[in-house]
């Protein structure tokens, strides 16, 4: 099966990982659909419909409390403890690493840059700022900020963010060997708040704001890192098994109680029709909730778990590459139509999903462009194009240490 950009690398079949990681697979589906169902839940400013009364958007609030768990925090997570698995079961240098994940990231990245920076002019057209876009997309700065931050759409940041992550891995690699430095996640997300008030309190005006604030993003979300190291640490010394299942029920009572955190948060936003940003124990939830989830997830890895989410999770980071394509063609079919949220809300998902899960199945069978969600190999222009650096890479695998696991 082809690897997805967002799932980097895939452990082999030994004694420390036998079989394929269905709980794994599970979580990539759970993110994938929850993003679809995050992005349906606000209205089309991104705003918790605030023009409502409190009773009328309660329901879109609370959905997007629930499905708000995963984020793509946990698509961090996952492709960052499967790339801790791979650079130790096929060592390679930290140059020949990072131009791998580059092939892999950033080539897709630079085709939905491209794509995206056009197709939102269609909405722009619709909804009369079609003119301001074009000017936009004359000058040098926006495009600048479209390839660095991803800025060409709402969820474009995810693939440049995870790229300058991943430039951190020989750093959180040792928290494999020293699973207890998974908690560095504490200390990276208070900086992160600290830092990001600061910058948006004081710093505002500074030029490159948006670099300043991405750069922190970067750099404390290297927690997340340490997570993902240290729950393969975790797993190898058998935390995924038997010796896992007595630590279930208080892992479970975290998550019961980060939840409980974001129904707080979740009420506030009813009650005044805003995001509670200066509600502290919200943001603690809110990003401590993937890393809950995954390691929920990898206690359980030795159960039963459907073979339905091996066959769907490859379709998952094509699912949120392309779902903002059905978002803005609903919010176009619907404009000027009065809806309650609730109606609003169910309708979107309705629309936006199963269209979604369909462009990505016929992505995934074209041969030209299944590459572009990390299903296929790239059309040979391109092939060609990076295979001086693949052959580089290839040279200074063979100069290095064999891996004990070939």
């Amino acid at each position: 099966m082809s690897e997805s950009p967002v799932t980097l690398t895939r452990p082999r079949v030994t004694a420390e990982a036998p079989g394929r990681m269905v709980w794994l697979d599970a979580l990539r589906l759970l993110a994938g659909v929850s993003m679809v169902m995050l992005h349906s839940s606000s209205d089309p400013n991104g705003a918790p419909f605030t023009a409502y009364s409190p009773v009328e958007r309660a329901f879109p609030v609370l959905m997007r409390a629930f499905f708000y768990i995963a984020r793509t925090e946990l698509f961090i997570i996952i492709s960052l403890f499967l790339l801790v698995i791979s650079l130790e079961r096929r060592p390679r240098p930290w140059g020949a690493m990072v131009r791998e994940q580059a092939r892999r990231l950033l080539v897709p990245f630079v085709f939905w840059v491209l794509f995206y920076a056009f197709w939102r002019l269609i909405k722009a057209s619709a909804f009369g700022y079609g003119d301001v876009l074009w000017r936009e997309m004359g000058q040098v700065e926006p495009w600048i900020g479209y390839f660095l931050l991803g800025d060409v759409k709402f969820h474009m940041h995810f693939l440049p963010t995870l790229f300058g992550i991943i430039l951190m891995t020989p750093l959180f690699r040792h928290a494999a060997r020293h699973p207890f430095l998974g908690l560095m996640v504490l200390a990276t997300l208070l900086v992160k708040r600290e830092l990001d008030l600061f910058i948006w309190e004081r710093a505002w005006w500074l030029p490159g704001h948006d670099y300043l604030l991405r750069a922190v993003k970067i750099l404390t979300y290297a927690g997340y890192g340490f997570v993902a190291a240290a729950a393969w640490g975790l797993m190898k010394r058998g935390f995924a098994g038997t010796r896992a299942r007595p630590f279930l029920p208080a892992m479970v009572y975290l998550g019961l109680v980060l939840f409980a955190l974001k129904l707080v948060a979740a009420f506030r936003t009813i009650e005044t029709g805003r995001w509670p940003f200066e509600y502290t124990p919200g943001y603690w939830a809110d990003f401590l909730m993937p890393a809950a989830v995954f390691l929920i997830a990898m206690t359980l890895a030795e159960r039963r778990w459907p073979r339905l989410f091996t066959r769907l999770a490859p379709y998952s980071f094509g699912l949120y590459l392309v779902h903002p394509i059905f978002i803005d063609l609903f919010e176009i079919l619907t404009k000027g139509l009065t809806l309650s949220p609730t109606a609003l809300v169910l309708s979107k998902i309705a629309f936006t999903l199963p269209l979604a899960a369909l462009l990505t199945w016929l992505i995934a069978r074209s041969g030209f462009l299944a590459w572009t969600i990390g299903l296929g190999a790239l059309p040979r222009p391109l092939a060609a194009l990076v295979a001086r650096g693949r052959r580089r890479d290839a040279g200074s695998a063979r100069a290095g240490p064999p891996s004990p696991a070939e």
